[in-house]
């Protein structure tokens, strides 16, 4: 997008520096917001919200068209020319809309919309209706700092629907009946779960204009990592080149967990603790080895969402199985939190399952890199040694020791990337004990919850990264309240 086409306002200092001085057109909003994460639902996130609509007032009588957006969302591509195509609309704003009412790139189906406008991308033009519905919001939202803004614009918005504003356009009186609105295409204009979840401009075949990272379960961190999993966060140049470097696998899954019976909690459960506990081998050998380890793409055979629902929402395109984010099993946040080491051991840092196909990584790093084949100990040639017909391949035994990997890759500590061939008996055990009981803490506070089973209270399930070690392990929820808690 050509930002010197317009101005960016700053709800904070640090950035109003930043963008300054990188030669970014921007004014100080004045609203002295702190930039650490404020929780959604917070006297502080209501505050933010509200300095939203009080700029829109503040500006639009001046004649200016504005295009809104939350700091949590990318462009992908220059929505201008699309808005262009509806010259007559006062606002066109994105839905949380998750099932599709159209198949192409035009507006919304409007009369089929029956989830929430979502005012984290919309665009005013600076029309009489417009100004109008600006002031009652304003006003409204400053009689009561309890309402939210996003709840505040429907209800106004939604005063009248209807009817078509033409047979063509896609556009609809609203608010008072003189306003016309369109809804951005939940296609192009994506949610977190169109865009992660359903690939809906993928099996639609269109490109999308924006990514909004709704519908997620990671705070600030998760939002980050899923925007880096689609490789549209940009992060600095020594994110890329971490000290200690790099420790990848590649996941194994048999097609029977993936694809094979029906698709309900006990197959998706399967499907995950088969992923997660080659994942917890890697992050114990990436804690030994002081690396960072690259996630492996992870895959589920039912959505998450914060209410019941049979697996997949129904009219959705969610396909089954799905690629799905971290954060629908992992705690992101608690994943990149710094932990105390005394009570849960040394740091693991993480990379998204996208990082070694970023085309930010350096040269460097992908020419650094030491495949690892596993092998049964006893057989030929597998006695940990690089003594292979191939350069860069090591050939190492399965279940080996804390010792036997950190006497072998001590000779490898400058090769960036290491990658094992599998995870599938990599890792024994530690023979520090202590170390193990600090490691197991940790990993027990990585894992979230599924939620929901229907009809049932609560209907969220427990992921037990350790729940090999629990004989007959079922996924159930709890069945009273004492059993309301994470397995630790």
């Amino acid at each position: 997008m050509n930002w010197n086409r317009c101005d960016l306002g700053a709800m904070d200092t640090k950035l109003l520096e930043a963008l300054y001085w990188k030669g970014v057109p921007v004014f100080d909003m004045g609203s002295h917001m702190s930039t650490i994460d404020v929780g959604w639902g917070s006297p502080t996130f209501h505050k933010m919200g509200r300095e939203k609509v009080l700029l829109i007032n503040a500006i639009l009588p001046f004649g200016y068209e504005l295009l809104m957006c939350d700091t949590d969302m990318v462009w992908l591509k220059d929505p201008l020319p699309y808005l262009a195509q509806y010259p007559d609309a006062d606002i066109l704003t994105s839905s949380d809309q998750v099932v599709p009412t159209v198949v192409d790139d035009r507006l919304a189906d409007w009369k089929q919309v029956g989830a929430a406008y979502n005012i984290g991308i919309f665009h005013w033009r600076p029309t009489e209706p417009a100004i109008k519905l600006a002031k009652e919001w304003k006003d409204m939202l400053l009689a009561d700092d309890k309402i939210w803004d996003q709840n505040g614009f429907n209800e106004l918005a939604r005063k009248q629907t209807g009817p078509a504003v033409d047979d063509d356009s896609g556009l609809f009186y609203a608010f008072d009946g003189t306003l016309k609105l369109g809804i951005l295409p939940e296609s192009i204009f994506c949610s977190g779960h169109t865009y992660f979840v359903q690939a809906m401009y993928e099996q639609l075949r269109l490109e999308p204009y924006a990514l909004h990272t709704t519908f997620q379960y990671g705070g600030t961190e998760g939002k980050r990592h899923r925007l880096r999993e689609a490789m549209v966060f940009y992060d600095p140049p020594e994110y890329y080149d971490a000290p200690g470097g790099f420790l990848s696998f590649k996941p194994s899954i048999p097609k029977s967990l993936l694809l094979d019976g029906e698709h309900n909690l006990e197959s998706h459960f399967s499907l995950i603790n088969y992923q997660m506990k080659q994942i917890r081998s890697a992050l114990a050998i990436a804690s030994l080895l002081n690396r960072t380890l690259v996630m492996p793409p992870l895959w589920c055979r039912l959505d998450r969402l914060w209410f019941s629902h049979p697996g997949v929402l129904e009219g959705s395109m969610t396909r089954q199985p799905f690629l799905c984010p971290l954060d629908h099993v992992f705690e992101v946040n608690v994943m990149l939190k710094d932990l105390p080491e005394e009570e849960f051991g040394p740091e693991i840092n993480i990379r998204e399952y996208s990082f070694l196909n970023n085309p930010l990584l350096p040269q460097q790093v992908k020419e650094s890199w030491l495949d690892v084949q596993l092998c049964q100990e006893g057989t030929e040639d597998c006695h940990a040694s690089s003594n292979t017909s191939r350069p860069g391949l090591l050939r190492f035994p399965k279940n080996s020791t804390e010792e036997m990997f950190k006497t072998v890759f001590s000779s490898f500590k400058d090769v960036k990337v290491i990658q094992f061939s599998s995870m599938q008996g990599a890792f024994y055990s530690f023979t520090d004990k202590t170390r193990e009981g600090k490691f197991r803490n940790r990993m027990k506070r990585y894992v979230g919850i599924w939620c929901c089973v229907e009809n049932h209270t609560p209907g969220h399930i427990y992921y037990d990264m350790y729940w090999d070690e629990k004989p007959g392990w079922k996924p159930a929820p709890p069945q009273t309240p004492e059993e309301d808690h994470p397995p630790f």
